[in-house]
């Protein structure tokens, strides 16, 4: 396929508070788009505050796409965000819009860039349940153990709480012995079905730290900890794929009389820097991006989306003359 036939997509990726969510509405209000959320919490309902998620008055009357449509006890991973996200560019296109993938989680936008095929991951249950067995008899780490000697890559980008990306990376090597860091990679060096611009927003690491610490107070003065103990209430416990999110895990643990709720503070505020430098991390990884320094550009977000823009100019002109 040439160039010029594929179908355009615009991705606005970067750390978290770094600023996204508002240039993304701005760009999409320019270029007559439509945003997808490429955001592992946003998608759940009820998981407002701690996921710092856009509100309606926000939005400014752009369509947004994969923010409140599953419920916390609902699964979300990779392959179900690629086919969710993949649903809604088919629709924004037959709008006539052109989609603006928006988030920080890099391996599910590598996984829409990329149409990154994961239909070699078959479920082996006898060892599926032999490793979910482990986790409990041993605990998380002893996975995590296995994974380091196995598939280092995957072992430092999953996080030794997501138990069931431990065990799915375990289990592809098991059955294959390749490493699922080796195939992802493999997939993600074709190259993109997509007429794309891939942007990374970035900040000076002390300004990025320093939001990161003023999101977390206003969080908990809009009411995390009301929102989480709802939650709670409702049976959504910290097992739960969506109750290990950042903001959530470290309140449940306050909440459950582990830790006190400065300790919960502390915690949640380290881990996101922490969170964060994995983000950019990522994002340095992955070529073909258009790093956007925000001091480069004086803060000012008219002369960001005027480089976006001229960025992208070639896709948004081939894309309005359709």
């Amino acid at each position: 396929m040439e160039q010029g036939q594929k179908k355009p997509l615009i991705i606005i990726a970067g750390p978290t508070a770094v600023g996204k969510t508002s240039l993304s509405v701005k760009l999409a209000e320019k270029i007559n788009g439509a945003v997808i959320s490429a955001d592992s919490m946003q998608v759940y309902k009820g998981m407002d505050i701690g996921s710092a998620k856009i509100t309606k008055e926000e939005m400014n009357g752009i369509p947004h796409y994969l923010i409140d449509v599953l419920n916390p006890d609902e699964d979300f991973h990779v392959v179900r965000f690629q086919e969710m996200a993949k649903a809604a560019m088919e629709e924004i296109y037959r709008k006539h819009k052109i989609p603006i993938l928006v988030g920080g989680t890099g391996f599910y936008i590598q996984a829409v860039l990329y149409d990154i095929d994961f239909t070699s991951e078959q479920e082996d249950s006898l060892y599926r349940k032999k490793l979910e067995q482990l986790a409990v008899e041993k605990g998380n780490q002893a996975l995590h153990a296995m994974l380091e000697k196995a598939d280092p890559v995957s072992a430092e980008k999953i996080h030794c709480n997501n138990v069931k990306r431990m065990i799915r990376a375990l289990e592809f090597y098991e059955k294959t012995g390749t490493r699922i860091s080796d195939h992802n990679e493999q997939e993600a060096s074709r190259p993109s079905p997509y007429d794309f611009c891939y942007f990374v927003l970035n900040d000076l690491r002390e300004h990025i730290y320093e939001k990161i610490e003023k999101r977390v107070d206003l969080m908990l003065k809009q009411g995390l900890i009301e929102e989480v103990k709802g939650l709670k209430n409702k049976g959504y416990q910290k097992e739960m794929v969506s109750m290990q999110g950042l903001g959530y895990k470290e309140i449940l643990s306050f909440l459950d009389g582990e830790i006190s709720l400065e300790e919960a503070v502390y915690i949640l505020k380290r881990d996101t820097r922490h969170f964060a430098k994995r983000q950019l991390t990522w994002f340095r990884r992955e070529r073909n991006v258009i790093w956007v320094n925000k001091n480069e550009f004086q803060y000012d977000d008219d002369k960001i989306l005027t480089f976006m823009i001229q960025s992208a100019d070639k896709i948004i002109r081939r894309h309005s003359d359709e």
